[in-house]
């Protein structure tokens, strides 16, 4: 029987979507965070049994923005904060991977 190759994710995102430091590697690296931080939001609005519209409420704004920020469609830093803030989290950190954490507030 043949022996089966075995490629870590970062040889086949090298592979498929470009080496880091190529404008496709960010900008994939980018909407994938964007994603992760995104979940992070709803995670924690559904860990409040919180409702998308009653997130939308307290931080401001429309259902379906909360939506968007949810999906990792429309975020932004101080969208971060603001929702996290209106759900009653009182601290957070950016996980930046070799980096280390970062403190948000």
């Amino acid at each position: 029987m043949k022996e089966k190759d075995f490629y870590t994710l970062e040889e086949i995102e090298d592979e498929f979507i470009g080496v880091k430091g190529t404008p496709k590697r960010d900008k994939y690296e980018a909407d994938l965070n964007a994603f992760l931080i995104g979940e992070a939001i709803k995670q924690a609005r559904e860990a409040r049994n919180l409702t998308q519209e009653q997130l939308g409420e307290l931080m401001g704004v429309k259902r379906a923005q909360i939506s968007k920020i949810e999906s990792g469609k429309s975020i932004s830093f101080s969208t971060i904060v603001r929702a996290f803030k209106a759900m009653g989290v009182n601290t957070a950190s950016l996980d930046l991977g070799s980096l280390g954490r970062v403190a948000l507030w």
